[in-house]
């Protein structure tokens, strides 16, 4: 049985201060690009991905990571990401979201 993990150790990657970045500055909060931002779009923000056009947070949720990896291999120096709403697992996507600004 393996031993339990010490207190404050790090048990899953979603746990570091810093997650995954798409290597690019990151903007959130953003309700259109500026011309050098690839935008990630979010319900009524359409965007040159969108998490979820719908709105739906289960779907933005399932979709981050592919948006993120879009907007690294878009030839845009710099990434703007529409406002989710923090209710329900919007809660996590804003945490991924914010470490994903702080690389």
């Amino acid at each position: 049985m393996p031993a339990p993990p010490a207190q404050g150790a790090v048990e899953a990657p979603g746990q570091l201060s810093r997650h995954y970045a798409p290597g690019k500055p990151v903007r959130l909060n953003a309700f259109e690009a500026k011309s050098d931002e690839f935008l990630i779009g979010f319900g009524g923000i359409p965007g040159d991905c969108s998490l979820s056009e719908a709105g739906d947070l289960t779907t933005a949720a399932s979709r981050l990571y592919d948006c993120l990896h879009q907007a690294a291999a878009s030839a845009k120096p710099r990434v703007a990401i529409a406002p989710v709403p923090g209710d329900g697992i919007g809660a996590a996507i804003n945490d991924r979201l914010e470490r994903a600004a702080a690389a």
